[in-house]
């Protein structure tokens, strides 16, 4: 049966009126820093301006509402869902040295309740759904997955990516071409064996070098490859990346290091894109701007190679922030909705399913949620006193 299918099966029950008050109550609390009574008095009357209706039915798709809106007119098409907190690699910045402690998986999103969240935000207006972790391809039933948000596709949807360490990608990269996924991401900090060994913690650069090359072959051009430089860890490979982009169809991102729980994040080790810039140019190296889309995060360059399709990027989250064109929300492998990368309160989109939301009920807590949304996030330092989440458990 078709997994869409199996979601309106699976997730049919209306809320009670008991129910939506433990919704309300359950969603108050996941709403760190406010209070419940707050949310209790405004959850009815979301839902109402929403066109929620206790007696509605569940199974109909409810219609289009502006809930990506924010309140700085910022529209959010693009969702980057969570599918895992496991990964096959403990990268320093992503994962702490000991690891982290696993949700139980009664506590993560079920197949059929992902794709209901997947559905509720295709009919809010979200164009492009890219799939995170942790690591994807960990997941058995991912080709199942990619295939249930393709049936999406006739609501809006437009766009399937995913990112990746490779690491298992190669072996499925047909059945995950033939399931629907248009664009992968390649995670790779250096290119060195050894130094891949240490920083990743498993000695694995082959296999990654060897799906970068399968990814290709497959179709997907310009492969995008994401790279984070540390000063005086893996910053002397500057210009190896470069090289790299001028040999193959690739765009390497180079994307600043940013803090998450457990990471020992340190400015000392930030290299600002506007550096690698400038060391590039200082090297006699041509960097021609290439025009990209407003709510692009990457500032990119042509840099020649095959078909001149050869790309560097630079995201500069924290020395040039770009939040006023953000686009993104993101939705953990818990179902937590964060609409901000760094910001740390978080609403529970599993709690308020299990609780028997319709679209309406949810497409009326992600625009409560996105009516909260700054202007722009704290600055790093800010970032780095009180991150909370290890970025394996938000995710990519």
């Amino acid at each position: 049966s078709r997994p869409l299918d199996n979601i309106r099966t699976m997730l049919r029950p209306r809320p009670t009126a008991l129910a939506m008050q433990s919704l309300a109550r359950g969603v108050s609390r996941s709403w760190r820093r406010h209070s419940t009574q707050a949310m209790d008095r405004t959850l009815p009357d979301r839902m109402r301006a929403a066109g929620a209706d206790a007696g509605s039915d569940a199974d109909t798709p409810a219609p289009r509402v502006d809930a990506l809106t924010d309140r700085f007119g910022r529209r959010h098409t693009y969702l980057r869902l969570s599918l895992t907190e496991r990964c096959s690699l403990r990268c320093g910045y992503c994962m702490p040295a000991d690891g982290v402690k696993l949700t139980p998986k009664e506590r993560l999103l079920s197949l059929p309740e992902l794709l209901r969240v997947a559905e509720a935000f295709v009919l809010a207006g979200v164009t492009k759904i890219r799939l995170t972790g942790g690591e994807p391809t960990v997941r058995a039933d991912l080709e199942e997955v990619i295939s249930g948000l393709g049936e999406l596709r006739p609501l809006g949807l437009e766009h399937i990516a995913m990112t990746s360490n490779g690491i298992a990608l190669s072996r499925r990269l047909p059945s995950l071409r033939a399931a629907g996924l248009d664009s992968i991401n390649i995670s790779l900090d250096t290119l060195d064996r050894a130094r891949f060994e240490k920083l990743c913690r498993r000695d694995a650069l082959p296999k990654v070098l060897g799906a970068i090359d399968a990814a290709i072959a497959e179709g997907y051009s310009p492969l995008k490859i994401n790279t984070v430089l540390l000063g005086g860890v893996n910053d002397d490979e500057l210009e190896a990346f470069l090289r790299f982009a001028q040999e193959r169809p690739v765009d390497v991102r180079f994307i600043e290091y940013m803090p998450f729980g457990g990471n020992n994040w340190s400015e000392a080790k930030l290299l600002p894109a506007a550096e690698l810039r400038r060391r590039l140019l200082a090297g006699g190296h041509e960097l021609r701007p290439v025009e990209t889309h407003a709510q692009d995060t990457a500032r990119s360059f042509d840099v020649g190679g095959p078909g001149g399709q050869g790309r560097l990027s630079f995201i500069s989250s924290m020395t040039e922030h770009f939040c006023s064109g953000c686009n993104r929300v993101r939705v953990t492998a818990d179902g937590n909705l964060k609409v901000c990368l760094f910001g740390e309160r978080e609403l529970s989109l599993r709690d308020a399913l299990r609780a028997g939301a319709s679209v309406a009920d949810l497409h009326a807590l992600i625009h409560q949620a996105l009516s909260r949304k700054h202007a722009r996030h704290a600055g790093m330092h800010e970032i780095a006193r009180v991150a909370d989440r290890p970025m394996t458990t938000i995710g990519g």
